[in-house]
């Protein structure tokens, strides 16, 4: 549920949680039981850890510059033993 913020002429601001969409304009003040009127602020906004914000800027410098990556050669086949040299030898 979101946090409203309310403001009361007498103590001040204080926050209430409430159901989306449900918030009236005004709210009794917990302390002293006045008349408090909603007050709009900005939403609080989490932080994008730096490891995140490094990636989508790698990936929208890709669009216009990709990296260049060389190609390697394939690593050679595994050596298998064959069932053949089980065989008896004549």
């Amino acid at each position: 549920m979101p946090m409203y913020e309310y403001a009361c002429p007498c103590c001040g601001r204080f926050e209430k949680r409430l159901a989306m969409g449900s918030a009236p304009c005004t709210h009794a003040c917990p302390t002293c039981g006045g008349t408090a009127k909603r007050v709009y602020s900005p939403p609080g906004l989490a932080f994008t850890p730096a490891s995140v914000v490094a990636l989508r800027e790698r990936d929208e410098r890709s669009r216009e510059m990709p990296e260049v990556v060389r190609r390697q050669a394939p690593p050679p086949p595994a050596s298998r033993p064959s069932h053949l040299a089980r065989l008896p030898r004549s």
